[in-house]
């Protein structure tokens, strides 16, 4: 299976549409994951479920939980657990950073996108606060009207 090339040299496994939808993205972050073997595996077949999937802080650490990556079929009975925490590789003043920031009122950790960087699985993950009903709604007046705009700019040409 063939994957597309970022200009940055990442071969992106799974997006979550849904992050910029309904959080405002304030920051970026890039983590490491630690994975087993048949995980490593069923992600080179491009299979993963970001949708769900959130970013807890336990412990000094920082967990993934709830993101699907399904059993990889000839890993036989060494099979990994489909939506198990997922440990994230970051430095000590990384997750001390974040964790600070968590702690306001509103802000969460949510995964963006999945990829592969210099054969390493890396996760994307965004500090985003909580869009309100209105908030979407008015994203999709925006959305809206530039795509008038430019109906309107093409035909004018």
């Amino acid at each position: 299976m063939s994957k597309k090339t970022d200009p940055d040299g990442r071969k992106v496994i799974a997006k979550n549409k849904k992050a910029h939808r309904d959080f405002f993205i304030e920051d970026t972050f890039e983590a490491g994951l630690v994975l087993q073997g048949s995980e490593v595996k069923s992600l080179r077949n491009g299979r993963l479920n970001l949708g769900e999937g959130y970013i807890r802080m336990r412990d000094g650490e920082a967990w993934l939980v709830d993101v699907h990556i399904p059993p990889y079929t000839q890993a036989s009975y060494n099979n990994h657990e489909p939506t198990r925490p997922r440990k994230l590789l970051l430095h000590k003043r990384e997750l001390n950073r974040l964790y600070g920031k968590i702690s306001q009122q509103g802000f969460t950790l949510v995964p963006m996108s999945l990829y592969w960087l210099k054969g390493k699985a890396k996760l994307e993950f965004g500090l985003g606060k909580g869009k309100k009903f209105h908030d979407k709604r008015q994203d999709t007046k925006d959305r809206d009207a530039s795509r008038e705009i430019d109906r309107a700019l093409r035909r004018r040409r």
